[in-house]
């Protein structure tokens, strides 16, 4: 096998990319601390041709130069808007009809490579703070919490990494891939 040069990898023009059809998953970043940690949510979103992110509370919003570094021109490319408070924005998602998925540690959470969707809805996956995680009062409002299975000693990982393991489960769900 030999290793493609950028030039060989078929890319989509962002022109193109933004006439397609997206799937309906929405990320929501619940005050996420590192403009690194967020332009790598809007890549990762860009990849699996995802809807839409909304940044509340202090998660940083382009064009910061730290977030276009790792984004590189995703922030372009996936609609996305901020939102002052959180749960103001998951509560909005939930009256459209959003089936809400937050990614914490919980009493009764699902593991990552136990569950469904309902295919009929759009879904939200929620993300949270890399220290307090993802708020209480919006779990509340969940229709499902996900647990990414863990042995080590941490039973922790850094936002985006659990953004990237998330976004390609649903996405293998969504695209029957």
């Amino acid at each position: 096998m030999r290793k493609l040069n950028t030039e060989e990898i078929p890319r989509l023009s962002a022109e193109a990319f933004k006439t397609l059809e997206k799937y309906p998953v929405c990320i929501v970043l619940d005050n996420i601390r590192s403009h690194h940690n967020v332009g790598s949510f809007f890549r990762t979103a860009d990849a699996f041709r995802f809807e839409s992110i909304l940044l509340c509370g202090i998660t940083g919003t382009p064009p910061h130069r730290d977030i276009r570094k790792t984004a590189l021109g995703a922030s372009e490319t996936i609609n996305w808007t901020y939102h002052e408070d959180s749960l103001d924005a998951v509560k909005s998602l939930k009256s459209k009809g959003y089936y809400l998925i937050s990614i914490e540690i919980t009493e009764g959470s699902t593991s990552m490579d136990a569950f469904s969707l309902p295919l009929e809805k759009p879904i939200a996956l929620i993300f949270g703070n890399e220290v307090k995680g993802v708020s209480q009062e919006i779990i509340d409002l969940c229709d499902l919490v996900l647990e990414i299975p863990q042995e080590g000693t941490k039973h922790s990982l850094n936002v985006s990494i659990s953004g990237g393991i998330c976004m390609w489960e649903v996405y293998k769900k969504l695209s029957g891939k």
